[in-house]
């Protein structure tokens, strides 16, 4: 699926790449020109390539509460929460950025899966009035992050409040851009913010952000850029650091994610069932590669304690923060302690590896 914009990225000399199908901004060039704006100054990312779904109808807000880990229910308007979707069985389907819109629920998550969770969500709809609607066509999501992210916002003089609270929002209509929306939504730590735009202003918004990201010395930026910010902070992505075969809880999902107090949802009583008895068997950690490596570990890599399996990579990267090549990975409970030593088996040989702390220092 080509994003909206391309010909307008395509005018910024950006490059492309493909997530579940969906087109990606990768770069505009200069990948670590982007990833310094992200962390010194500002960025402006294309997200519109993620999946969107709306909820509407009078049982909207009790159904999804009986289908998510979090709080749906105490949302008010202007209201979000950060939850997980998961089986009976208490394994993830996906993770969701949910908005309480004033006649809808807005669900924001990875590309590539609006199908998958549609199908889900219809699959509990019995006597509920709720319907599930694909909002991607008609709504982009441009993102704005990094230390001047409410800076470079300010200067769109939208007329709103600029949310302080994270996962609180504010709309505005125009007569010239229709209703957008402004989410307070960090996605590497920090400050940033979302604007879910109609797609016949997303060019004219997206125009004016870049140019208001300039005078703060940000730019246009892409997925390389963030990626690696994400990875330093140590924020799992579903799809690539956690899956269908990953429980919440091994991903670190237990403090943003999961509400222990509300009432039942599908895939409770595993989840209830771990806090209960204690660990999860792996749990995702911070692993500190050597400086010397020529090429970094794939996905699903082995990492060993002595000659026993206890983990495996998700994602490797270069950090140009720590000037080290870092990576997140499952290690099971008997060998994540931080600063625990295990070993890369690669064909290069047997590569020494550290857990860490997260995010990375």
């Amino acid at each position: 699926m080509t994003l909206a914009l391309h010909e307008f990225h395509d005018g910024l000399n950006a490059t492309f790449t493909t997530i579940n199908g969906m087109e990606v901004v990768n770069d505009f060039g200069d990948y670590l020109a982007e990833y310094t704006a992200l962390q010194n100054s500002v960025g402006v990312l294309d997200l519109s390539f993620r999946s969107r779904i709306c909820l509407a109808g009078a049982d909207r807000q009790k159904f999804l509460n009986g289908q998510v880990t979090n709080d749906v229910n105490k949302l008010k308007a202007g209201e979000g929460c950060y939850a997980a979707l998961i089986t009976a069985k208490g394994k993830m389907q996906s993770d969701l950025n949910i908005y309480n819109l004033e006649n809808e629920l807005l669900l924001d998550f990875e590309p590539g899966l609006s199908d998958a969770i549609s199908q889900r969500l219809d699959k509990y709809i019995i006597a509920d009035d709720v319907q599930v609607v694909d909002v991607a066509p008609h709504y982009g999501l441009l993102s704005v992050q990094g230390p001047k992210a409410a800076e470079t916002i300010a200067k769109l003089d939208l007329g709103i409040a600029i949310p302080q609270q994270p996962m609180s929002f504010a709309s505005v209509k125009s007569d010239m851009l229709g209703e957008i929306y402004l989410m307070n939504q960090p996605r590497v730590g920090g400050s940033g913010f979302d604007l879910f735009v109609p797609t016949n202003a997303l060019g004219a918004v997206a125009d004016k952000l870049i140019a208001a990201a300039k005078e703060f010395g940000g730019r246009a930026c892409g997925w390389r850029a963030l990626e690696i910010a994400r990875v330093e902070a140590g924020l799992p992505r579903f799809g690539a650091d956690m899956d269908e075969n990953n429980l919440p809880p091994e991903a670190g999902l237990d403090k943003r994610a999961i509400s222990y107090t509300k009432g039942c949802y599908i895939g409770q009583e595993v989840i209830a069932r771990i806090r209960t008895y204690g660990q999860v068997a792996k749990a995702l950690r911070g692993l500190r590669l050597p400086d010397e490596l020529k090429a970094l570990p794939s996905r699903g890599e082995k990492v060993f304690l002595g000659d026993k399996d206890v983990g495996y990579i998700t994602t490797a990267i270069f950090s140009p923060k720590l000037k080290a090549n870092i990576a997140l990975g499952y290690v099971r409970r008997e060998a994540n302690k931080i600063g625990t030593e295990l070993v890369l088996k690669t064909s290069e040989g047997n590569i020494p590896v550290k857990t860490v702390e997260l995010p990375f220092a």
